[in-house]
């Protein structure tokens, strides 16, 4: 039996064919650009795929959000108002269920994430996890996902913050400004310091800058939702050296107060890079593509 998967993202889809959410048979990438372009290279690529390994008996959408996940809604499958342009009010399953004709699950991409690092990544063995992308915009999600009635998924990257001193930056989200997302995604360090985090210099304060405001969400995490672990993943975050500050500015937030999260050993095992490096998107997408069946 063959899955197909989809990680749409804000700066590019990913899309696999797989006997299991970690066997990939094939992989192919493109960038995000205007809907209805990015969704038919989607299917060209699953259409030869097919010709190739055989027909795809379901497939996962994780597509970056705000969607609309409630099955009973009459916008089930659409785009909500989103930064991204183009993007909004756009119905991302009707193609797809148009040109395949099988069933087809969807969730948001850091939903579908977080579900694969807990299953197969940072969090196997584990109970519950927090998992945050830090790209083109910042999202956050946690698995399991409950039961519990919700008026949509999480959106984590566009809670208010406290703001560094030192940053004078007015925020680029269309929607608040200075959120999260606003002042930490990968296009808010580009508007401004005229580059991505990693091009700036070692000791540069933007790493410092940005580290605070995922340290308060990694902190508000531990203190609101209460998971076993929080992993950081997206492309900000690909080089690594973003890491230790956010547990140092999460640590600091946090002041001792929560007992099991006091030393540098506990902070360092609570907040984490994806064990599913990259892939975690697209193993997602196949492992809820696998749940249909």
């Amino acid at each position: 039996m063959l899955y197909a998967g989809i990680e749409g993202g804000g700066t590019k889809f990913v899309c696999a064919v797989a006997r299991s959410p970690l066997e990939i048979l094939e992989s192919a990438s493109f960038p995000t650009t205007e809907p209805q372009g990015t969704l038919a290279e989607c299917i060209r690529f699953f259409v030869a795929a097919q010709a190739r390994h055989g027909a795809i008996a379901s497939l996962g959408l994780a597509c970056f959000g705000p969607v609309e996940l409630r099955k009973d809604s009459a916008q089930y499958g659409r785009l909500l108002p989103t930064p991204k342009p183009g993007w909004s009010g756009v119905d991302v399953l009707e193609p797809l269920r148009t040109a395949f004709g099988v069933p087809i699950a969807l969730d948001v991409d850091v939903g579908a994430a977080a579900l694969a690092e807990l299953r197969f990544g940072a969090g196997r063995g584990l109970g519950s996890l927090a998992y945050v992308t830090v790209g083109t915009g910042i999202g956050g999600a946690v698995a399991p996902a409950g039961e519990t009635a919700r008026l949509m998924h999480a959106e984590m990257g566009h809670i208010p913050i406290r703001r560094d001193p030192r940053d004078t930056f007015a925020g680029c989200c269309p929607f608040h400004g200075d959120c999260l997302e606003g002042l930490a995604s990968g296009p808010a360090i580009r508007a401004r310091w005229g580059c991505n985090l990693g091009e700036l210099p070692p000791e540069h304060e933007g790493r410092a800058i940005i580290a605070e405001y995922l340290g308060q969400l990694a902190a508000s995490i531990a203190l609101m939702l209460s998971v076993e672990r929080v992993v950081f993943g997206g492309g900000v975050m690909a080089d690594g050296t973003l890491l230790p500050l956010i547990r140092r500015a999460a640590a600091k937030y946090l002041n001792g107060y929560l007992p099991m999260l006091k030393d540098d050993a506990q902070i360092e095992s609570y907040i984490r890079a994806p064990g599913l490096g990259a892939q975690a998107g697209v193993v997602g997408a196949l492992l809820i593509a696998q749940g249909l069946l």
